[in-house]
This record gives structure tokens, sequence and C-alpha cells, in this order.
């Protein structure tokens, strides 16, 4: 025992210096969504491939290898947190052995800039700026299917690196129940004599109170700001470098407050998820969230379960119209509908509640064509926009409110969208089946702006397990069951009822 207790001990050694090397890698990233010049791009893209680089040579060390490889074999005597650890390692290490090192090197080079050029072809709204980019990443992420392996479709490989566990399979049966539900639900409201329109709260409101409105936000839902800053970006998005520097950026509208209100709750999701990580993990593999769909169950718990519910929009009422007094002319009923209001829309970031997941499930099925080489590069614009035209009954006019909206495909993301509606089912169902059977009065404590009680709950229910157990498994820890879409649809259906009068 005391050799393997010796071997843990040095492979957290190893862990620690993978930490500090990917944080140096994020903290460069942070600086180039966030501050950095344009022309320093080329220079920028230099100094990630040489650090991308070190992480693989360190990754790919003789010493560590062996000490995984043994560590593997002895897996059943370690512990819950040590076999996460070794296991995650050992994926890893498989996933660097099969990739040559070129092509690892080509490839960071590539994403290290891929996301600047994304940036121009959106801000000159062309397409044809991003596509030779777009096919690049498209072609090496189907290498990286075929040197992981799969057993049904190369998407799965792609997949299991957001969300372990998950196949394709998997998620086209849930996905085809929550459609269905979705597409349902959608048209009793289109007939239902209840008319809303976001656009009622749109108006000219400077940045600046927003900028203070979403600190406070943020503060009332419990993210730390001596451990953590919220900054501005083109996308919104959270990163973290250990669990005491924990970063959110949000974009502000001065058409729309309540769009930055929301990214920033959301992103608190996230960030609050990240500060909770227990210490003694914070610096190894599993010290992050488990997975990016259970990372979007507390993102999108925090800004739709409890941001959107009309308990904390009562709470919120008064500040928020003191802040922007345009809103004092709704009351807290009408102003809570108008903020749940339903209509079919381009933008994924600013759809509302119930078409949210719809936006997920288009971009799930163009990146499953991508990937097995159904699409001609030059008709994407067409694919996308013909897809909202089908589902959602909208068409974008151009590309920036189509293709290009997104920034996850220059960040070399395929197979990351499917997670954001996994999400939004994580979140109901744990809400159904473990919150409101520990916390029967959450509403009232909502009313009460006490969200602290529910954040410690997540915490002990969620956070402080980091990545140690797999979605699957952590999810039937919490509920007892596998996942279903039925939770979120029952969600759904309750709450817009209500406001629709369905």
């Amino acid at each position: 025992m005391d050799n393997i207790e010796n071997s843990i001990k040095e492979f957290l050694e190893y862990q620690d210096e993978l930490s500090l090397i990917g944080n140096a890698i994020s903290v460069l990233h942070f600086d180039m969504s966030t501050v950095m010049p344009e022309k320093g791009v080329k220079r920028r893209s230099e100094v990630l491939s040489y650090l991308s680089g070190l992480n693989y040579k360190l990754e790919n060390n003789s010493k560590y290898k062996e000490l995984v490889k043994n560590l593997f074999h002895n897996i059943e005597k370690l512990n819950d947190k040590e076999k996460a650890m070794v296991k995650k390692a050992k994926k890893s290490l498989d996933f660097m052995t099969k990739i040559p090192e070129k092509e690892y090197m080509e490839y960071s080079l590539l994403i290290s800039g891929s996301e600047k050029v994304w940036e121009n072809a959106r801000e000159k709204n062309d397409y044809k700026l991003f596509k030779d980019t777009l096919e690049k990443i498209v072609d090496f992420n189907k290498k990286i299917a075929d040197y992981v392996g799969y057993e049904d479709t190369p998407y799965d490989a792609l997949l299991d690196d957001y969300e372990p566990g998950m196949t394709v399979e998997d998620i086209d049966e849930v996905f085809k129940e929550l459609r269905d539900g979705l597409v349902d639900l959608l048209e009793k409201i289109k007939k239902s004599d209840v008319k809303l329109n976001k656009e009622d709260l749109f108006g000219d409101f400077p940045v600046e109170p927003q900028r203070e409105y979403s600190k406070k936000i943020a503060r009332m839902f419990g993210f730390d700001f001596t451990r953590g800053i919220v900054s501005e970006s083109v996308h919104p998005f959270t990163t973290n470098f250990g669990n005491d520097d924990v970063r959110i950026t949000t974009a502000y509208s001065e058409k729309d407050p309540i769009t930055a209100i929301y990214s920033t709750i959301h992103e608190s999701g996230h960030a609050i998820y990240e500060q909770n990580i227990p210490d003694n993990i914070t610096k190894t593999n599993i010290g992050g969230g488990v997975s990016m769909g259970i990372h979007e169950s507390q993102s999108r718990f925090y800004e739709n379960i409890l941001g959107r519910s009309e308990e904390f929009l009562n709470y919120i009422y008064d500040s928020l119209t003191d802040t922007f007094p345009e809103f004092k002319k709704f009351s807290k009923k009408e102003f809570y509908k108008n903020v749940n209001a339903v209509e079919p829309s381009l933008i994924r970031v600013d759809a509302d509640e119930l078409t949210y997941s719809i936006h997920i499930i288009i971009r799930y099925e163009i990146e499953k064509m991508l990937i097995n080489g159904e699409v001609d590069f030059d008709q994407l614009p067409k694919i996308w926009a013909d897809k909202y035209t089908e589902y959602l009954g909208v068409t974008p006019k151009d590309d920036k409110e189509g293709v290009l909206q997104d920034i996850h495909w220059a960040g070399g993301s395929i197979g990351y969208f499917p997670t954001y509606a996994l999400g939004n089912l994580y979140g109901a169902q744990i809400l159904y089946k473990g919150i409101l059977r520990d916390i029967p009065n959450f509403y009232d404590l909502v009313e009460k702006g006490e969200i602290a009680l529910i954040t410690k709950w997540l915490n002990e229910h969620i956070h402080k397990y980091g990545g140690i157990y797999e979605p699957k498994v952590l999810l039937e820890k919490i509920t007892g069951e596998s996942l279903s879409p039925k939770y979120f649809l029952k969600y759904l259906n309750d709450k817009y009822s209500k406001i629709y009068n369905l």
C-alpha cells in the first residue's frame, strides 16, 4: 500500500504542474477575448502553441505515463476521488498517444488564432472569411474521432469529451421526446389569446448602470468577488484558474439590459460551481465541473429556474426599477410575463426559455452532418437558414444572425452544443427529484432572496464532488433515476400554462 500512496503523491505533483500550464493557457485565452489588441494575435498564437507543446510533452513524459498505467492497473485499491483522477488521466493519455504530435501542434496553432478569424468574419458579416478555417477545424475533429475510436458514429468520440458516457443514441432518443414536447407546447402558446412581446422591455439604457447592476446580481446569487471578476467580451463566458480566480464576462446592450442581466446570472451559475470546488482537488484534473451538461445545469438553473421565476422577479423588482426607472410602467406581474415571453427567434443567446433547446437541436443536427461529411461548406449558411425556417419559422437575413452567431466552432468545440439542452434537462430533474424533496419551501426562499440556502444545497450535492462522479452516476445519486426529459417538459408546461392561460 505504501507504493500506491507514494505513486498517488507523485501523480498529484504531475497534476499540479499540468494545472499550472493549463492555468497559464487559460489566462492568455481570457486576455485574448477581452483586452488583447488585434495585432497581438500572431505572437499570442505562438505563445499558446508553445505552452500547448509543453503540456503535451509533460503529459507524454515516460515516467508519468508509467505512473498512470500502474495506478490504473491497481485502480480498485484507490478511493473514489483517486479513481476519478486516474481514469481521467488514462483517458487523456490514450487520446494523446493516438494523435501524432505534429498534428496536435498544428491544430493548437490553428485554434489559438481561429477565434479572432471568427470575430473578424462576424464583424464584417461575411461567412466566407471564416469558411476555410472552419473546414480545417472540422477536418481535424474528424481525425480526432478516428484516432480516438468509436463504435457507432464518429460524433460519439467528440461528444464523450464534453459529456462522458453520453452517446448519439442516447441524445437522439432524449431529444426526440424533448422536441416533440416543445413543439406541442409552442403550438398551444401560438393559439393563446395572451400576446406578449419581450421587445416591450426595450428602450434606451446607458451601459454603466447595467455594469453595476450585473455585479450586484452576481453577488446576490453568491458569486465571490474576492475570488472573481466580471469583465466584458463579444460572447459571454466563464473561465477559471483554480477555485480562487474565477472570471465571468458578459455583454451589454443599450437597447436591452435584460439580456445583460441574464447573461450575468447564467455565467454566475458556472462561476459559483467552480468557486465551490474543494481545495483538495482544485489543482487536479477533476478540479472543475464534471461535464459541460452538468455545468449547464447550474448556469441555466440560476438563469431560468431561479432568475426567471415570478418569485425572484418579485424580489428584485424594486431594486431593478430603481436602477432602470423605465420599467416602473410595468406591474410586477406584467414584468414577469414579458421577461418570459415566448417568441421564436434567430439568436440562441437571446432565445426564450422554451425555444432555446430547439436552437441547440438545430446545431446538434448540423454538427453530426459536419462530422459525417454530409455538408458542402459553401452551403452551410443555407443549411442553417433552412433549419431555422423549418423548426422555428424564422429565417436569418445574413451570416451574423445565422451561421456566425456562435464562437464554439471557432474554438474547436464540436460536440459541445448538445450539453446546453442536456443542462436544461438535468436542472429540471434535479429540481423536482432533489431540491423540492429536501427544500419544500424553495419558492418562499426565492421570493425572500435567500438564495444562499439553495446554493448550499447545490454545493453539497453537486459542486463539492468536482469531477469525481460521471454525469449519469451523479444524476442517479441525486435523483435516483436516469436522465428523462419529462421533468423539464413538466416545468415548462406548468409555468407557461399559467403565463399564457392554456
